[in-house]
């Protein structure tokens, strides 16, 4: 793990951008806890690590003394893309616009994404704990498909928020019956891009017996602020 740039927050975090190979990321650490607890923020397919509500979501959790991490996977950001992905996205849109089927794009689009993300999660994750500013446990925070995968495969996981599960592929909606990490599952009950109902089917699916659903009104981008509050004390209750 290489760092390339640091700079030290106003609230006290430590914000470092890294590359390991061709894996770009951003670590942010909290000012005074060490080693610190981990969180893995992983944002959904083609959004930029660099992303505002992303940025603002690292380095508010790492004020609660956790150690956050995100990086750019295959196809996002500034990484190369792929054809055949930004095609199933341009096809996925128009179908959804339409009204038309969208499983079989979905699938096509999102099921190979999660495939080559998992590898360079685990990678990253063993890099980073071998840092002596880091130790356990670890969470995870972020995209559901993606977080259902690492918590099923990933034993040093020990708890897990997700977001916007409505469309999850058919491998991961099989694995949900496989994740027992404690769960908090956050739903926006209006989001144009995550059926309803789906979302509450995978919630119902998810083995673990201790699972924690909040939903708010608002589209996909609307998730109030107190959740990531919330979500400090949940991550705090497991992982502390």
């Amino acid at each position: 793990m290489h760092f390339t740039s640091e700079q030290r927050l106003d609230d006290g975090v430590l914000q470092r951008e890294f590359t390991l190979g061709e894996i770009p990321g951003t670590l942010w650490t909290p000012e005074s806890v060490a080693p610190a607890p981990l969180i893995l923020m992983a944002h959904n397919n083609g959004l930029p690590k660099s992303d505002p509500r992303l940025i603002a979501r690292g380095r508010t959790t790492a004020t609660y003394g956790y150690a956050v991490a995100t990086i750019d996977a295959p196809g996002c950001g500034d990484r190369p893309r792929s054809a055949a992905a930004d095609q199933a996205r341009a096809d996925l849109r128009r179908a959804m616009r339409a009204g038309e089927p969208v499983d079989e794009i979905f699938e096509s689009l999102v099921g190979p994404l999660v495939e080559n993300a998992v590898p360079e999660w685990r990678t990253t994750l063993d890099a980073l704990l071998a840092l002596p500013e880091i130790g356990g446990p670890v969470g995870y925070s972020g995209w559901t498909a993606l977080g259902i995968r690492l918590a099923v495969t990933e034993p040093r996981i020990a708890a897990a928020g997700f977001f916007a599960g409505g469309f999850v592929p058919l491998a991961q909606r099989e694995e949900a019956r496989q994740v027992t990490v404690p769960l908090l599952f956050l739903l926006q009950w209006d989001d144009e891009g995550n059926p309803r109902q789906r979302a509450l089917d995978l919630f119902d699916a998810f083995g673990t017996k201790e699972k924690t659903l909040h939903a708010n009104l608002g589209g996909h981008t609307g998730t109030p602020s107190f959740e990531l509050e919330d979500g400090g004390r949940f991550l705090d209750r497991h992982l502390k």
